[in-house]
């Protein structure tokens, strides 16, 4: 996704997220240490009681804020507190609140760091995790990177209109079944780059649901001033089915 940060049209389709301030979290702050490098912080919302499943909430442009801290909160409540969710923030603490801030964090995040991240958080959920993965947009091409990266730990994996891996060859060591959530409007994950991961997938014998929605990039977001409820809606009701699903709840 960082190739579009220099795409003004991609940058103004997301508007500024509406005010939110997420006062009454479930969840807290926390810090993974990550091999070779600073610590990466996270919000985690333990599951209640013994659980050895997590679902790895990936950011949008926007990065770590309190709607992504709502919506860790969300699906915790929605799947009866009985997989940890954890937020994982790649922008290392930077949270933005402008379309430019958005686009240079965006471009800033270097691969290596990002994946050493991730497996940190992986590492920190132990070799007995069942791991789950959402994203939107930019985290949404990183969700399903997470999924790659937790190899046999991984049983779902959830794109919201993310760019997805192109590479067949990459694609057959996913272990997870995917869902991919897109909008039809969307000018940049097209149809048409749906169709390709249609098409990869299916050469990389790997199950992909698609749900494809008449809306554009970023209509699930609720701090979007275009957010549109009743797909978003939909959309969010397909994932906890998803989840609960492939999951060991």
């Amino acid at each position: 996704m960082a190739m579009f940060t220099s795409d003004p049209s991609f940058r103004n389709v997301h508007d500024v997220p509406e005010p939110y301030v997420h006062s009454a979290a479930a969840g807290s702050m926390q810090t993974v240490k990550v091999k070779g490098g600073e610590e990466a912080t996270v919000y985690r919302v333990d599951a209640t009681g013994a659980s050895t499943s997590y679902v790895l909430v990936v950011h949008e442009w926007w990065g770590l804020n309190d709607h992504i801290k709502q919506e860790a909160d969300r699906i915790a409540a929605s799947l009866d507190h009985k997989a940890t969710v954890i937020a994982i923030d790649l922008y290392d603490g930077k949270v933005t609140t402008t379309r430019e801030e958005a686009a240079a964090a965006m471009g800033a995040v270097r691969e290596e760091r990002a994946r050493a991240i991730i497996k940190a958080v992986i590492a920190s959920c132990g070799p007995k995790a069942h791991i789950g993965t959402v994203g939107w947009c930019f985290g949404g091409g990183w969700s399903l990177q997470a999924s790659l990266l937790a190899a046999s730990q991984a049983d779902a994996c959830v794109i919201y209109y993310g760019m997805p891996e192109t590479n067949v060859a990459t694609l057959k060591t996913l272990h997870a079944p995917v869902l991919g959530i897109f909008a039809s409007q969307d000018k940049w994950i097209t149809p048409a780059v749906v169709e390709s991961f249609k098409a990869n997938m299916k050469a990389a014998s790997k199950l992909l649901t698609v749900k494809m929605y008449d809306a554009d990039h970023a209509f699930a977001n609720p701090s979007n001033p275009k957010h549109d409820k009743t797909h978003a809606e939909d959309a969010y009701a397909a994932m906890i089915e998803f989840f609960r699903a492939h999951l060991v709840l």
